[in-house]
């Protein structure tokens, strides 16, 4: 299970009710690979801290790269400082994973034989993979696309986390993206604002 991964195809493959932004994907990529970290056994949660265990040999490189890159110190590093420092152009580091592997491909635009149009998935294992677990409902990658705006057939009856710690990950991600929406949307404020100066409107 691959689950950065499978949240990258998801947003790719399935409608969402909104853009969905590279920020806010990062921040659930860098969560996902906590989430796999966990299940491999490479970390354990002492409250919100992550903390190292052993070094399994993970077959995804960028897995391999979070599980290189934890703090290995006391007091480790909380989640919410690991979605930060982690997320920081996470998405496009998995994007460029799937691109070299062939399995993200980028059409060229008719006319424009300089510039690469619109990635797009091809008809790969990993992308069929993601689509079953995705059709499962399977709820820790209904939560995280959801987070990002990418709609489930969730309902009342569908299964929740029961994992503690995987759904400490899910609260700190959640509330990062809440706090990421507020940034966002405080510099469309600002900006707004510097532009009704600028024009003698202030």
């Amino acid at each position: 299970m691959n689950t950065p991964r499978d949240l990258l195809i998801v947003t790719m493959d399935m409608e969402s009710s909104r853009p969905v932004e590279q920020g806010d994907l990062s921040l659930a990529l860098a969560a996902a690979e906590v989430i796999d970290l966990l299940g491999s056994q490479a970390v354990t949660l002492d409250d919100e801290r992550i903390v190292p265990g052993y070094r399994p040999a993970l077959a995804d490189h960028l897995l391999n790269e979070a599980a290189a890159s934890l703090v290995r110190e006391a007091p480790y590093e909380s989640v919410t400082d690991w979605l930060w420092r982690r997320g920081r152009g996470l998405s496009a580091a998995y994007q460029a994973a799937l691109e070299a592997e062939g399995q993200l491909v980028r059409q060229r635009r008719q006319g424009l034989s300089f510039r690469a149009g619109r990635p797009t998935l091809t008809d790969s294992p990993a992308r069929h993979r993601a689509a079953e677990r995705w059709a499962s409902d399977e709820p820790v990658l209904a939560t995280l696309a959801e987070a990002v705006g990418v709609g489930s057939k969730r309902t009342g009856d569908s299964p929740d986390v029961t994992d503690d710690a995987v759904a400490t990950v899910l609260a700190a991600v959640s509330d990062a993206l809440v706090e990421l929406g507020a940034v966002r949307q405080r510099k469309v404020i600002e900006d707004a604002a510097f532009d009704n100066i600028w024009r003698g409107g202030g």
